[in-house]
């Protein structure tokens, strides 16, 4: 069988997160041999001339809720106007505005809108995409939009990670019997999910307001048990205590964490979780609180970096903005949010050994840059200085 071999040569800088020394390392006049989609350390085959540019992985983006019919523009100008998130969704609006799109969306047309979202990330560096499930609410809308992530992801260049959240809000005929749709999500949806065998992750938006402690420990240790990984949306507003749930339970991940306490990051320290950090909500949002990235740091919590695009709160799909982002406001620098937008990105999707770095053995999704050095990205928020995408292994349009 005839093998493909690329080979990436006159590399100015190559600059990647290397697992072994636990730093982000730069390479300079080198060259990068990809075979079959996969790095390797030699070989022969088609020269691809970088002209002394800057090479990078791919983006690795952790969080998103890109199935949805439209995005909520009216609350922008609600926001402007002085509404907060939590006042918009109790006037009707947020999350449960988006439930009659996708409840009354053809998988067709949600495939239609998915898959031109996918190409707009491609197009910004992001190679690799969590994709969460969340505006349906009810068993059949929920396994839909697991559905549409399965079919974009079968079409598209993208890598589509699938989460189920179920447990994003409580829908309308719930309203007043929220411990009924715990219920719902237990007893039917999880299994029926684990049946479907589309989801790898359960998320649960754990916040005062939405799905308290309890509520969300009954929804993800059934998650646990029908074998899906957990996730949550931990103290985004108030601290709720998500964080330390996050710990008890074994998370992979609690993201936002802009409320998070001081118990709350020693309990995600000692047990291992990834903070995985949204800078563009709260910018998006207008609100002044970030994120305690620095201290999560320095009780030797890994962070991840995210867009959580999204309908109404975050419509952001640059990873190279949210890198700026965490330079300007989480006090990151440019080092760091770049490997937390690459491998601990990809580590917070148990995907570290696949994508994230370009080191030998991982896939071949590779960012060739009009730029020299790394710390030229986070000045784009637009028109990105991208010169070839390659994703596992082949360059694309």
């Amino acid at each position: 069988m005839t093998r493909f071999v690329m080979i990436l040569e006159n590399i100015g800088n190559l600059t990647t997160f290397n697992p072994d020394s636990g730093e982000v390392e730069t390479t300079s006049n080198t060259s990068l041999v990809i075979e079959d989609g996969i790095i390797v350390e030699n070989g022969s085959g088609e020269f691809i001339d970088c002209t002394g540019c800057l090479v990078t992985p791919g983006f690795v983006d952790p969080h998103t809720h890109p199935v949805f019919l439209d995005l909520r523009v009216d609350e922008v100008a609600m926001r402007k106007a002085g509404a907060t998130y939590e006042e918009i969704a109790a006037m009707g609006g947020g999350i449960n505005s988006s439930i009659n799109g996708v409840r009354n969306a053809s998988v067709d047309e949600l495939i239609e809108r998915v898959s031109r979202r996918m190409d707009q990330f491609l197009k910004l560096g992001t190679t690799t995409v969590e994709c969460k499930s969340g505006y349906g609410l009810n068993t059949e809308a929920e396994l839909n939009s697991l559905q549409v992530i399965h079919e974009v992801n079968q079409r598209h260049e993208m890598d589509m990670i699938p989460t189920f959240l179920g447990a994003h809000a409580f829908p309308p005929e719930f309203a007043h019997d929220h411990d009924g749709y715990v219920d719902l999500i237990c007893t039917e949806m999880i299994p029926a999910v684990a049946e479907q065998g589309i989801a790898v992750f359960c998320d649960v938006f754990c916040e005062n307001g939405y799905f308290n402690v309890d509520q969300s420990r009954r929804i993800l240790n059934t998650a646990k048990e029908y074998g899906l990984t957990l996730r949550l949306h931990a103290d985004e507003f108030e601290d709720s205590g998500a964080a330390e749930l996050a710990a008890e339970l074994g998370a992979i991940s609690a993201d936002h964490l802009m409320a998070v306490t001081d118990v709350g990051i020693e309990s995600l320290a000692q047990n291992n979780v990834i903070a995985t950090l949204l800078p563009g909500t709260t910018f998006f949002l207008d609100k002044d609180t970030y994120a305690p990235a620095k201290e999560l740091m320095k009780m030797g919590v890994d962070i991840a970096l995210a867009t959580d695009f999204n309908p109404g709160s975050c419509h952001i799909k640059s990873m190279p903005f949210i890198i700026h982002l965490a330079c300007k406001y989480l006090g990151m620098t440019v080092e760091q949010a770049f490997a937390s937008s690459t491998y601990y990105s990809a580590k917070a999707l148990n995907l570290e050994h696949v994508v994230g770095s370009l080191t030998i053995g991982r896939k071949a999704d590779v960012i060739v840059w009009d730029v020299e050095k790394l710390s030229d990205i986070p000045l784009h928020d637009s028109g990105l200085p991208i010169k070839m995408m390659i994703k596992n292994g082949k360059a694309i349009d």
